[in-house]
């Protein structure tokens, strides 16, 4: 008998329990599937940009900057390590956006259904501050999952010191849990927290928003009734534009992260208080104010634009064709 026909009678009252949508397992496996590939081309793409604001973000307070902007960390990188340092570690990443993108999509999806079937109605579409609150779930999920993937990743992206060899992912997994244990996998989560809650829900409401704006003004409604398939520059341009609002809102956390992360394992398991998340973030405003906080921001929202332009039409596309 199908979940939705199950009836628990009490006290002579029928109570109808909500049904779940069917072959979840089926979804599931295709948001991983779509949501991995789209999050690994997109990641392709934007990745020796991320390298450089990684950098720019993770210059100590006490020293001079050694980088003055974007294009000189960019020249000094390619100068002392070619195109490959640009790309390194980039396996960790690779991994984190497999994982962020195919939880992003999955977790979404997973809310929305949840919204329809507890307060909205299954048929009618979601209004825009459900869909706001299914993209701050989704992210707030995928922060667990993508902090320890990111902190391997931001260590590997840092300079390694004159004379010595980068170190390796598994030597810095090794680093990280000799020094800080299990749960200094998850140093800089209020960090991850804070951006993907936030970010998430600007992410998908941008690209929901922009989405909409397009099928009231270009798109014709399909012979069922439902949402048109919209172009693939209507699509990428929503993309983009989700991409923006995603970096540009909650960038400030994700330097606060970036340099907890690449502080020293070593350094700080030593000391009897670590700073914080709140700390870090106050002494990054003492010592360059909201610059700081900012800095490498205008590489990070110029290179998210392509990523999830693409990082959309790829899973939009392969959905409408394999979904």
């Amino acid at each position: 008998m199908a979940a939705a026909e199950h009836v628990i009678l009490k006290d002579e009252m029928a109570v109808e329990l909500p049904s779940l949508p069917p072959n979840q397992g089926l979804e599931a496996f295709k948001d991983i599937i779509f949501g991995s590939t789209a999050g690994i081309a997109g990641k392709f793409i934007e990745y020796p940009f991320d390298t450089v604001k990684v950098r720019l973000q993770s210059q100590p307070d006490h020293l001079p900057l050694r980088y003055s902007g974007p294009l000189d960390c960019f020249r000094q990188s390619f100068q002392a390590e070619g195109i490959r340092g640009l790309y390194r570690g980039i396996s960790a990443p690779l991994a984190g956006a497999a994982i962020e993108n195919s939880s992003l999509f999955f977790s979404y999806r997973i809310a929305q259904e949840a919204l329809q079937a507890t307060i909205y109605s299954p048929t009618e579409p979601l209004p825009f501050s459900a869909l706001l609150f299914c993209g701050a779930a989704s992210g707030a999920f995928t922060s667990l999952l993508l902090t320890p993937v990111e902190l391997i990743k931001c260590k590997m992206q840092v300079p390694a010191s004159a004379g010595q060899k980068p170190p390796g992912p598994l030597s810095l997994i090794a680093s990280v849990f000799r020094h800080s244990g299990l749960f200094g996998f998850w140093r800089g989560q209020m960090g991850t927290l804070i951006r993907e809650t936030g970010g998430s829900a600007a992410w998908f409401g941008s690209y929901e928003g922009v989405s909409a704006f397009f099928r009231r003004h270009s798109a014709s409604p399909t012979a069922d009734g439902s949402s048109p398939q919209l172009p693939i520059y209507q699509q990428m341009l929503a993309g983009a534009a989700a991409g923006v609002s995603y970096n540009f809102l909650f960038y400030p956390a994700d330097t606060i992260k970036s340099r907890m992360q690449t502080e020293d394992v070593s350094r700080l398991g030593l000391e009897s208080r670590r700073p914080t998340f709140f700390s870090v973030g106050k002494s990054i405003w003492q010592q360059h104010g909201l610059k700081g906080l900012y800095r490498g921001c205008g590489i990070t929202v110029g290179r998210s634009a392509p990523s999830s332009a693409f990082i959309f039409s790829i899973y939009e596309c392969l959905r409408h064709y394999f979904g």
